[in-house]
């Protein structure tokens, strides 16, 4: 097992700058806003000898270009399932990382990735697309844990005040891989092995080590930070199954995948071969760890393309053995025109000011490819009794 040294987790954001020179930390606008569009499910390369195949692409850079004219972010979350990759062959899977960030090049964004399910398959290696993303100045991406089955993308980004003078993080945003899919170039009897799908152990361990420094190290303990992990979590599963379920008022967003398919659930598994996994608790050291993270507001997750409402985790949910503690939990918008459901594509917005980080308050809301806005909520101690506008399940 290799984690690293308190020192390492301390400089370890720091480094990015150090690999790209050009590149500047993430700070708050002059405005004191801080702005990430997330595209989620981009699923590109899908049926790539087909003609809809490509076209699907083509389709998914439109609507990427909409939202990026649309909207004032900072920092683009690709958050997971970058690729189909059951789709593409050996030769050619990761260059479908130019084709994805091509619209964030031309325009000088910055990017931070997490993987899913379907970036991991016989022909295609989530180590490999992190070393394509490496080839860009404008990639955030990054890989702070280095065990052999942790995934790829666990990772945290500091995010400084509009003051350069202040050296103090105002928020930190973290990254986790949920894993999933298919080993690369691996088989059994003929047929693939699949990888767990939730966060491992030797990740939670890597979190709960780096908060502590970090904590340490800037006289903090609660530094407001934000979350991003492809698979939800089984918390947003129980919320959704529980009697009273996702309001359509005061949970307002599309709610079609019902029952969601959450971490350690076979259905979480994507086109796989061989073995399965059934769930039994796999995620729950995950979300103790999330739970016992003072100052994290909100974790952003994807995978269900027909979900995209939020959750306020404030009790114990039926079938659950941990109770909630008031963490906001959300999904995004499907973004592409890869993979299952032709709901209305778009992206979720998320937006959080230096004041409103006191009060640990996030706006949040949709974007969709009709350039309308779906879904404005605020984040904060009384959502999930305020009551918003019903939120139109659009179809493209």
């Amino acid at each position: 097992m290799y984690l690293r040294t308190p020192l390492q987790f301390l400089l370890g954001a720091t480094s990015l700058t150090a690999a790209h020179p050009g590149l500047q930390p993430l700070r708050f606008a002059e405005d004191g806003t801080f702005q990430v569009s997330i595209f989620e499910d981009l699923h590109f390369g899908e049926a790539e000898d087909l003609e809809w195949g490509p076209q699907q692409d083509v389709n998914t850079t439109r609507v990427m270009n909409a939202i990026l004219d649309g909207e004032q972010q900072q920092l683009v979350v690709l958050n997971g399932d970058l690729i189909t990759g059951e789709n593409t062959y050996r030769h050619n899977s990761s260059t479908y990382i130019d084709q994805i960030v091509a619209p964030l090049v031309q325009r000088g964004n910055y990017w931070a990735s997490t993987y899913g399910n379907h970036d991991s398959d016989f022909n295609l290696s989530r180590h490999a697309l992190f070393a394509r993303e490496q080839h860009y100045a404008n990639s955030l991406t990054a890989n702070m844990v280095h065990t052999s089955d942790a995934g790829v993308t666990n990772y945290y980004l500091p995010v400084y005040s509009r003051d350069r003078q202040d050296r103090t993080p105002k928020l930190l945003i973290w990254f986790f891989d949920s894993r999933g899919g298919n080993q690369y170039q691996q088989q059994v009897n003929g047929t693939g092995v699949p990888i767990p799908n939730w966060v491992n152990p030797s990740v939670v361990e890597w979190f709960t080590s780096t908060k502590q420094n970090l904590s340490r190290h800037y006289q903090n303990a609660s530094i407001p930070s934000l979350a991003f992990v492809h698979i939800p979590v089984s918390a947003m599963l129980a919320f959704q199954q529980a009697s009273a379920g996702v309001s359509p008022t005061q949970e307002p967003g599309i709610n079609d995948d019902n029952p969601l398919a959450p971490q350690g659930d076979a259905q979480g598994q994507g086109s796989v071969s061989g073995t399965t996994f059934t769930y039994g608790g796999q995620d729950v050291p995950f979300m103790q760890a999330l739970l016992d993270t003072p100052g994290l507001m909100a974790v952003f997750s994807g995978h269900d393309h027909g979900d995209d409402w939020c959750m306020h985790w404030d009790s114990r949910l039926p079938g659950m053995n941990i109770t909630g503690n008031g963490l906001d939990l959300c999904f995004g918008r499907h973004t592409g025109y890869g993979g299952y459901g032709s709901w209305m594509r778009g992206s979720r917005q998320v937006l959080v000011t230096e004041e409103t980080l006191k009060q640990r308050s996030v706006q949040t809301w949709t974007r969709l490819e009709d350039g309308s806005e779906s879904g404005r909520v605020v984040l904060n101690g009384t959502y999930g009794r305020d009551e918003y506008e019903l939120v139109e399940d659009k179809y493209s």
